[in-house]
């Protein structure tokens, strides 16, 4: 079969062997793969996350001395079964998943190499037991937003938000937008917004925004201010201990980014008594400045992948048709595409969600 391979910060297209399917697993035919930022970040940062993943679960996610087929955010259709398997979900019938393998030691799927690829191949394994079925009225399209869907899904669950807080999404690249997109669903708001890219503006907008700036023109910050003032005391946040009751709806604020000083930057932002929720996946070394934090009472969460309820549940939401995520989806490429849609999203914000159709 042919698939992507990633060796040396490099991708290239090449045929390998087609996986067999072990006891309790599945063939399956991909039919779409969203391209994400993590394997963005795996290409040109996997040393540092290797050493991340080392330092918190105590082994390397990914072995770079070796080809890498990426690809976790997918849909595929049932090829054949392997030994011990049940079978309930008949041939051909349309899949999603968690990219994981449930073997004795888990296997991550697209951070490893061909033996169990990724879904950038035309065909990868996947375990019975996580498989979930597409039904018919819903778009493979769709379908392949839930793995980003549920780590939005997650972040705003970590910042247990309530119907009358303001949230700040900072950055609106694709899980930003999944981020805005599950806020809109919750009926939160108003919902500020802040991105340099007039498309990716334009998108936080259509997924339900209600004030978006370019931060180089207006502070998101005072935008966010002013969106929470109220005279109301039954809908103030909190009084904090050094400043307060202030005139202020509780505010929470999502870092979608992931460079080093935005964090301090939030942090200096935001009123007093708000949650920060980091969501963007930095992988240098950063700093802040703890006395603002303690001195203003921020609450400061990170947030990051999603349980398997969760996944379950971000995809029946978006199944019911609850989720507005279809403006996320910006455009397609084959195989042969892969290596120019990384060069679109490294450098040209204008997109949100490549998907990759191996067919193509």
């Amino acid at each position: 079969m042919r698939a992507v391979l990633m060796q040396d910060e490099k991708l290239r297209v090449a045929e390998v062997p087609e996986p067999t399917p072990g006891p309790g697993e599945v063939l399956v035919d991909v039919l779409a793969c969203g391209i994400c930022g993590s394997d963005l970040h795996a290409m040109k940062h996997g040393a540092d996350m290797n050493a991340a993943t080392k330092a918190v679960v105590g082994f390397e996610m990914m072995d770079l001395s070796k080809p890498m087929v990426f690809g976790h955010e997918f849909v595929g259709r049932v090829a054949s079964y392997g030994p011990n398997t049940e079978q309930k979900i008949p041939v051909g019938r349309r899949v999603v998943s968690m990219p994981i393998l449930a073997r004795e030691a888990p296997v991550f799927l697209g951070f490893q190499g061909p033996e169990a690829p990724g879904a950038y191949a035309e065909k990868m394994l996947l375990s019975e037991p996580l498989l979930i079925e597409v039904p018919d009225h819903v778009s493979t399209d769709l379908a392949a937003l839930t793995e980003p869907m549920a780590v939005a899904y997650r972040a705003v669950g970590h910042a247990d938000i309530g119907a009358d807080d303001v949230p700040l999404v900072v950055g609106c690249g694709p899980i930003g937008l999944a981020i805005i997109a599950i806020l809109k669903m919750k009926g939160v708001g108003p919902i500020i917004a802040a991105d340099f890219s007039p498309e990716r503006r334009e998108l936080a907008q259509r997924l339900g925004a209600d004030v978006v700036l370019d931060p180089r023109e207006s502070s998101p910050y005072e935008a966010l201010m002013a969106a929470a003032a109220t005279d109301d005391p039954a809908r103030m946040a909190a009084p904090t201990g050094m400043l307060g009751q202030m005139p202020l709806r509780r505010t929470v604020a999502f870092e979608c980014v992931g460079v080093p000083n935005l964090i301090q930057q939030i942090i200096a932002g935001v009123p007093a008594g708000s949650t920060i929720v980091v969501v963007g996946v930095n992988m240098e070394s950063d700093a802040f400045m703890p006395a603002q934090c303690m001195m203003k009472e921020l609450e400061l969460k990170f947030s990051a992948y999603y349980t398997p309820q969760e996944f379950a549940e971000t995809f029946a939401l978006l199944a019911a048709g609850k989720i507005d995520a279809e403006p996320l989806l910006t455009g397609t490429v084959g195989l042969d595409g892969v290596a120019d849609a990384f060069e679109r999203l490294a450098n040209n914000p204008h997109d949100a969600k490549i998907l990759l159709d191996p067919s193509k």
